[in-house]
């Protein structure tokens, strides 16, 4: 029999009755079993107090094992990417799953600083705010309100609209990070800076 055609199952037992679940592999990682239909099949859910013991989504992203230190993204290790990348590159990986080129990065950058700026509108946004109040709070407002300025991308079926969406949310989170804190201490905004 074919590896990859042979499916594993494990078989959950209550009372008389018996549950076959299949197991699902990871690239890396321990196996799971997926529960997903548990409840349909019986009636009950898995009870697991701070998901010590649960797989929450798949992810071809991130792989996390809080136990053993390990973060990673795309299989690379979080250490290797913050001493050896920078921000647009970590953002090219994991958009694209691979890290850049020296043109395609050269290329990314060009195409996300150009798009820093945002909405005149948002600078009064940002006035209904308290000064005091976090400037956490105050950017995901602000993120959220990115959909009222731009919402000729938000179809999410879309890849094209996607795609440009997540080019324009790399592109202004630095200036609405930038806007929330300059916002709450009080001092005017700056303009983002294309050669930065």
């Amino acid at each position: 029999m074919d590896a990859k055609s042979e499916t594993k199952t494990a078989t959950l037992t209550v009372g008389n009755k018996n549950y076959d679940l299949p197991i699902l592999s990871g690239t890396v990682g321990p196996d799971v079993i997926d529960i997903g239909k548990l409840y349909g099949q019986s009636g009950m859910f898995t009870y697991d107090p701070g998901f010590t013991s649960t797989a929450s989504c798949q992810s071809k992203i991130t792989y996390i094992d809080g136990d053993a230190g390990i973060l990673e993204y795309r299989g690379y290790p979080i250490e290797q990417i913050a001493e050896h990348g920078d921000f647009l590159e970590t953002c090219y990986l994991l958009l694209y799953g691979e890290l850049p080129t020296a043109a395609q990065k050269k290329d990314f950058d060009y195409r996300v600083t150009h798009h820093t700026m945002v909405h005149e509108q948002m600078a009064r946004f940002f006035q209904g705010f308290r000064r005091d109040a976090h400037p956490m709070a105050i950017m995901v407002a602000a993120v959220g309100a990115l959909a009222a300025f731009y919402h000729d991308s938000t179809d999410i079926n879309d890849p094209q609209q996607r795609m440009i969406a997540s080019m324009r949310m790399i592109a202004k989170i630095p200036t609405l990070a930038a806007m929330a804190y300059k916002y709450t201490v009080g001092q005017p905004f700056v303009y983002p800076k294309n050669s930065l």
